[in-house]
């Protein structure tokens, strides 16, 4: 294979990847670190430091269109960012001292319930009976935004913030305590905790990773990680797939959008208890 199909390759398959992280919320790095690892043969580091770029990329990307269209709740995002940066910071001060088997362990049982959870809920649209959380209504968390697929706008009320804001820094302690990426989490906590809009979750999800791949961004360029042959294309394809993905998400159900999550959350469950029961390294 020539450079010039390598890079093309790469390209395409990111422009995918950017699609399926706009409307999952996920940035797209949970899918280009195993192409690029086994199809690619991409070393793990330059390939964690290109996903690290597709997140910001995605999330950039998706930021304009999701804004326009109401679905992504910035002041939720920020306010749940702070459970999540706090949890990050614990995790990452807890490397070596806490059982990364163990917890990982719990984690996988946790994504297990929400997978059962999700599908419970999988074909519910939009819950109208639920009642604001006087938290969420004192910080100003509840929304709005316009469904094409429904042809009405939707007022949505966050529930059980409290609950939510745990599940954030849990997210959080995991990404920081075993350096992998928690937008899975994020998403469900907003859809299955907070009883939020799948598609408001997504969205919301998507400019939350924004700001921690950021932060984390620095770290991967000082250790050389981010090579340009790589990482050029990944961020140009993964930026155009945002934008495509944000297109096509308002064209979506919430009940679509939670069918396309769910393989994902049963991937990541079964992959974090094989881990954890030690049978994968």
């Amino acid at each position: 294979m020539n450079d010039v199909a390598f890079l093309s390759m790469i390209l395409g398959t990111s422009t995918v990847a950017g699609v399926l992280g706009a409307i999952l919320g996920l940035g797209g790095g949970i899918l280009l670190v195993p192409l690029l690892t086994l199809f690619f043969g991409v070393s793990l580091p330059y390939a964690m430091g290109a996903s690290v770029l597709s997140v910001i990329a995605t999330s950039c990307g998706a930021a304009a269109g999701h804004l326009s269209s109401g679905l992504a709740n910035i002041r939720l995002g920020l306010f749940l960012a702070l459970f999540t940066v706090t949890g990050a910071l614990a995790g990452a001060s807890l490397v070596g001292v806490m059982p990364a088997r163990a917890l990982q362990t719990l984690f996988g049982l946790a994504l297990a319930y929400s997978a059962f959870t999700t599908i419970r809920q999988l074909h519910v649209e939009v819950v109208d009976s639920l009642v604001a959380d006087p938290l969420a209504q004192r910080f100003g968390l509840d929304g709005v935004y316009g469904d094409r697929v429904l042809g009405r706008d939707v007022a949505y009320h966050a529930v059980h913030v409290r609950a939510g804001a745990a599940v954030m820094f849990g997210a959080g302690l995991l990404s920081g305590l075993l350096g992998i990426g928690s937008g899975a989490f994020k998403v469900l906590a907003m859809d299955t905790v907070m009883r939020l809009p799948m598609k408001v979750s997504t969205a919301t999800s998507n400019f939350m990773i924004g700001l921690t791949a950021a932060a984390s961004a620095g770290v991967y360029f000082g250790r050389g990680d981010i090579h340009p042959v790589i990482a050029t294309p990944v961020a140009l394809g993964v930026l155009v797939g945002s934008f495509i993905g944000t297109r096509v998400i308002g064209r979506l159900s919430n009940t679509t959008v939670r069918k396309l999550f769910l393989p994902i959350v049963l991937y990541l469950a079964l992959s974090m208890l094989l881990h954890g029961l030690g049978v994968l390294r």
